[in-house]
């Protein structure tokens, strides 16, 4: 249970306010369908956080616990500074539009996700945790946590959150977690 409650809590943090959470407020504006958006945002998240986890898994297997646990801290401690840094939408993924709201939402939300924090996350998470599928299914909650509200209730919820705080909540929680694993 440890897996999954912290990867939910962790990557729910640190999505708000992120580049994926930008695109969701983007696609609900632009086909205003809320559902198609939340099942693409669901089936990206699950392949791309899937995958991660996998890699994840095994690195850990490749490498010696006590590299990994060093790779882990400060892998936690860059995702901790990285969560510091607000992201922008990038404005040339426009053209995937033509798919439909499921079927942009879908690409668009797998390649967003490609180098991520929140991918980083997975990887640094299924790396630590033996139980990948509660990683995966953590960190899928996590980001539906983040980005539903954002694509049912639109610009509305973004514009009231205290992003500032959310991501200094997030990159605490990832020090955290980076100074425990290297202490440990």
């Amino acid at each position: 249970m440890e897996a999954l409650s912290l990867s939910t809590l962790i990557v729910a943090l640190a999505e708000i306010g992120d580049k994926t959470q930008l695109l969701a407020l983007l696609l609900a504006a632009r086909f205003r369908q809320p559902w198609p958006i939340i099942a693409g945002i669901l089936i990206a998240t699950v392949a791309n956080h899937a995958l991660a986890a996998a890699v994840g898994a095994w690195v850990s297997a490749q490498i010696s616990p006590d590299l990994m646990r060093w790779i882990l801290g400060l892998s936690f401690l860059a995702i901790a500074a990285w969560t510091l840094v607000p992201d922008k939408m990038d404005e040339e993924e426009s053209g995937f539009y033509r798919y439909g709201a499921f079927g942009a939402t879908l690409v668009l939300f797998f390649l967003a996700e490609i180098g991520d924090k929140t991918q980083v996350a997975t990887v640094a998470l299924a790396a630590q945790y033996s139980d990948t599928l509660m990683v995966v299914i953590g960190t899928t909650i996590g980001m539906l946590l983040a980005n539903v509200p954002v694509v049912v209730l639109g610009h509305f919820a973004a514009d009231r959150l205290p992003l500032g705080l959310i991501r200094v909540v997030a990159a605490s929680l990832f020090a955290a977690m980076g100074i425990y694993v290297l202490v440990s």
